[in-house]
Parts: structure tokens; sequence; C-alpha cells
């Protein structure tokens, strides 16, 4: 089992600093904003209404109300609170699904680059990441024609995420009923749809696999509050799914950590069934950092860029330093240049191998316009 890439990076960052260096972050997926007022004056409410008791496994009866409101609003997808199980985060519940899901020897696709975790979490349930390589000249996409060469007799499922972590890429309608073409010749795949970007989306909108016609009966649809509501400490995620899959998935956590957190799930009611609208001045100037970044990147010899439509990350392309020597020190890979920023201009990134593209590193542009200036400047000083 391998150590979170991107968290070992903001450790290492976070003792440099305890060290004295000036670390800039641009390693960790967390926005820094703080969450909104109206989500804590929930909160509050709650505390103050003594919700201290264990919760129910599978979550309130009242943010599952929320939840499938939700889905419906902004998904279009129907789902009953038979369906829907809420967890300690998106993780947990993307762990629950693989747990329920996978017997040994199952083989899952994952289309490269791909959220840190995916593959060790397959690999925790004894299936096989099977790793399907994209590039910046497809936008990080899986094309039909290599989810059916993927595809073999041990296929038990397919996981991705769009917008997609790290590489901001998101899938659109046509692209997504391409896939899903060829995955309705294949009916014993089921697909894993991490969504928790969805509404951090700067193009033409975000639609769900399990909208298009012969998905819904196959897809967990996953997602939760930590990226779009500023949410990440407060560990709220869920899955709407097949109700006998989400009744496994309810089973194992009523064995591991039962229900998630009291207080933070009747803020989530509030959070949820507000208006998108409440947010967007978040991801408006999500959009306005992303242009910023691929501006002063694009200013930097070496760094391939692409335009990602969604999420806080560009996955710029860094193979051009590779064989190369920088201030004496040798770059031979996407690690090498990572921790080569690290050390010489110190900023954190990670490198791509971790996501499954050793040519890529990733920047979360998740901070302030001033850090992220400051950043390029130093990038752009030592290569």
């Amino acid at each position: 089992m391998s150590v979170s890439a991107t968290l070992a990076m903001a450790a290492k960052a976070r003792e440099l600093r305890g060290q004295g260096r000036d670390i800039i972050g641009l390693s960790l997926g967390e926005p820094d904003f703080n969450i909104p007022d109206f989500i804590k004056e929930a909160a509050k409410v709650a505390i103050d209404e003594n919700y201290s008791s264990y919760s129910p496994v599978d979550g309130y009866e009242e943010l599952k109300n929320a939840i499938t409101l939700k889905f419906k609003r902004d998904n279009g997808l129907d789902y009953g609170k038979d369906q829907i199980v809420v967890s300690t985060g998106a993780k947990q519940s993307l762990f629950n699904v693989a747990q329920v899901m996978l017997n040994p020897g199952d083989e899952v696709i994952l289309p490269a680059p791909y959220w840190v975790s995916y593959s060790d979490i397959v690999k925790l349930a004894e299936g096989i990441p099977v790793e399907v390589p994209t590039g910046i000249d497809s936008d990080f996409k899986m094309t039909p024609a290599q989810l059916e060469a993927a595809i073999g007799p041990k296929t038990r499922m397919i996981w991705f995420s769009s917008p997609c972590n790290p590489s901001g890429s998101v899938y659109s309608k046509a692209e997504l009923e391409g896939l899903a073409e060829v995955l309705r010749e294949h009916p014993g795949i089921y697909v894993v749809s991490d969504e928790i970007y969805e509404h951090i989306n700067f193009g033409e909108g975000h639609v769900s696999i399990a909208s298009i016609a012969g998905m819904y009966e196959r897809t967990i649809t996953v997602n939760g509050v930590s990226k779009a509501f500023a949410m990440t400490g407060w560990r709220i995620g869920y899955i709407g799914a097949p109700a006998w899959i989400a009744k496994g998935c309810t089973k194992l956590q009523g064995q591991v950590t039962s229900g998630a957190n009291s207080i933070a799930q009747r803020a989530v009611i509030t959070a949820l069934e507000a208006p998108v609208e409440k947010i967007r001045y978040m991801i408006d100037e999500f959009h306005k950092r992303r242009d910023l970044v691929l501006q002063l990147l694009g200013e930097i010899e070496g760094f391939a860029l692409n335009l990602p439509e969604g999420a806080f990350y560009v996955f710029p392309d860094v193979s051009a330093f590779f064989g190369k020597t920088l201030r004496g020190k040798k770059i031979d890979n996407a690690s090498d240049f990572a921790l080569y920023l690290l050390e010489e201009a110190n900023v954190a990134t990670v490198t791509g191998e971790a996501f499954g593209d050793p040519n890529c590193i990733r920047i979360s542009y998740a901070a302030s316009e001033k850090e992220l200036r400051e950043a390029m400047a130093r990038i752009k000083a030592v290569v």
C-alpha cells in the first residue's frame, strides 16, 4: 500500500515551513475559502439543538432527502432514500464501494491520470487496477476505442472523475455517450462516477453518466461537500447507487465507522438545499485563477499546457525537462522535477506519477492570487 502522494507532499511542505522555509503549498486540493456563513449558522443551530448522539449509519433521513433533491435538481437523477449512503467523506464512499463490489482478481479500469487513491483503494479490495493512459493531446480523456481495448473477461468496474482530479478535464455529454455505447455491450461492468468537483466547472456544464441511457442501474454516483462548499474538514461524502449496492455499503460502514459526524450532517442539509448561486463567488474566483496560472505558466518554456475546464488544477506536461540538469540536479522524471521545485523554488506540487502519468505534475490553484503569482515567478526563476 502506497502513502498518498498528495498528503506526503503536504506533510513535507509543513516540515519545511517548521524549519523556517517560505513554502508556497500548491499540492493539496483544498479550497482556501472559508466555509460560507449560512452553513456555519446551520451547524451552530444543530449544536444548540443537541444533535450529539450517534447518527444513523447511512445518514439522517433529512439529509438523505436533501441529497435526493440535489441529485434531481443538478443531475436529473431519481434516487430514493434507500439508494443513498452518507459517509465520512467521499473517500470513504469510494472505499465502501470497492469493498462491497470487488472480489479478488476483479479488474478495475482507471483512465490515467486518475485520483491518487483510486489504485490503492482497489488493491485493498484485492482488485487489480488496469490503467488506460491518456495524454495532453486528448485533454487527458479516455476514448471509447481505448475503453473497448481495455475490457477483458475479468473487468468488473471503471472508475473516473469528471471534472477530473488531477487534470481538470470534463467529459462532455457526447463523450460520455460514447463510453456508454461501449459499456452497453458489456452489461456486467459497473461504473464509479466521482463527481466531487461538479460545480467547479467553467465549460458547458456537468453531465452525470448515470443520466445516459442504460447507465443508471450500473452506476455509483459519488459526491460530497469538500470542494464546492470549502468543507474539506467536515468529512461528508455520499453515494447514489442501486439499492442493493447501497445496502451493502451501509452494512460495511456499520462495522467500520458507523454514521458520519452528526453536526456536519445537519450543516450539509442546509448546504445542499441552497441554490448553487450561493457558492458562485468561489467558482468564479477559481475560473479567474485558472486563467492566471495558465497565462503565467505559458510564459515558461518547457511547460506543455491544455485548457482544463473544471476542478482547480492544471496538469502540465514537463517531460521537456527530463534528461536536463538544473542547478546541478539531474531531472530524470516528474518526481525529480516536483522535488526540484520544492527544494529550489520553495513551491510544493505533486508528481504526476502518483496519478498514473509520469510526464506531468499537478499544480493546485486553490490558493490566493498573490501566492499564485509568487509561485509562478519562483518556478520561472529556477527553470
